[in-house]
């Protein structure tokens, strides 16, 4: 069954995109089928996943005019994605003059309904998973986000900023819950924060019950921030299981031709490199199977409210 998750903050520099691009190449080297949808004009998801940036028309024409979506295949394994781009700040102002007459968008749901995998071989069926990158700053993309997803994820910080980007983008969810009752908030992941930090999630969960008066899912499991395995990922388009492999075999080579006269410092940098991006890459393992857990949670509670009511 295809489920359909958001990422949004109200400010940006909070990790969104970066969390999309390694979220989604976890969950599809576990096995499940990706579709990654980049509703940001900056596109910056193109660098994190490394595939030709374009400049997101086919997804503005399929959000204001309802044309059929065009995938960027085989990403990844089991990775397929919708570029983003510029063209999408055509969006907003479609959306304000077709609310001034009176008539609305075909918005995201129906083009998402419609686009499949390829199929190959006996492999048939839909996306395990649609995750959906976000402009921090553009409310009605978000909006119309919503409006398609059946889960949100909060990525935050620890700085007042980021918390206060938090607290606008609950503030959203909870309007677009009138128009798409079954999204369902699924977690806020805390991104460059400490493992263990028990003071930053209680001010997460304070932020978000004072603005949606309910408990605040917090995933058990955040993501390490490194600014060298950061640039170097981006820089080459790898995701960070795919840096630790080239961490791996770039180590072993390397010590191998320092043979037995290397410095001690020097194989011991080149180890602790690599830890780091192992490091960095188990924490995305561990929110993958997190998040799949929330998912399948939170839809069996859904079911099972159902049938009590029926």
């Amino acid at each position: 069954m295809r489920r359909v998750v958001a990422i949004a903050n109200g400010k940006g520099g909070v990790g969104k995109t970066t969390l999309t691009a390694g979220l989604a190449g976890q969950l599809a080297a576990g096995g499940s089928r990706v579709l990654v949808v980049d509703t940001d004009p900056q596109a910056n998801l193109a660098r994190d996943l490394g595939y030709p940036s374009g400049d997101g028309g086919n997804l503005s024409l399929a959000i204001t005019h309802g044309m059929p979506l065009e995938v960027e295949r085989g990403v990844r394994d089991r990775l397929d994605v919708v570029p983003g781009g510029p063209a999408l700040w055509d969006v907003p102002p479609a959306f304000t003059a077709r609310g001034a007459r009176g008539a609305t968008l075909p918005g995201l749901k129906p083009a998402l309904d419609k686009v499949r995998p390829e199929q190959k071989g006996s492999e048939k069926g839909d996306y395990d998973v649609v995750l959906i990158d976000t402009p921090p700053g553009e409310p009605i993309l978000q909006e119309l986000v919503f409006g398609a997803a059946d889960f949100l994820i909060i990525p935050t910080r620890s700085d007042e900023a980021s918390l206060d980007g938090l607290v606008v983008v609950a503030q959203r969810f909870a309007a677009a819950r009138t128009v798409n009752p079954e999204l369902t908030l699924l977690g806020v992941v805390l991104f460059g924060v400490r493992a263990g930090s028990t003071r930053m999630i209680g001010r997460v969960r304070t932020a978000l019950e004072e603005t949606l008066g309910d408990a605040a899912p917090v995933f058990p499991t955040s993501i390490r921030y490194l600014e060298s395995a950061a640039v170097d990922m981006r820089s080459r388009g790898l995701l960070p299981h795919e840096l630790t492999e080239l961490h791996r075999s770039d180590t072993k080579k390397r010590l191998s031709r320092l043979r037995e006269g290397a410095p001690a410092q020097t194989r011991d940098s080149l180890l602790s490199r690599n830890s780091s991006a192992e490091g960095l890459a188990a924490d995305y393992a561990a929110l993958a199977d997190e998040v799949l857990a929330a998912m399948k949670a939170r839809k069996g509670g859904a079911k099972r409210r159902l049938e009590v009511a029926v």
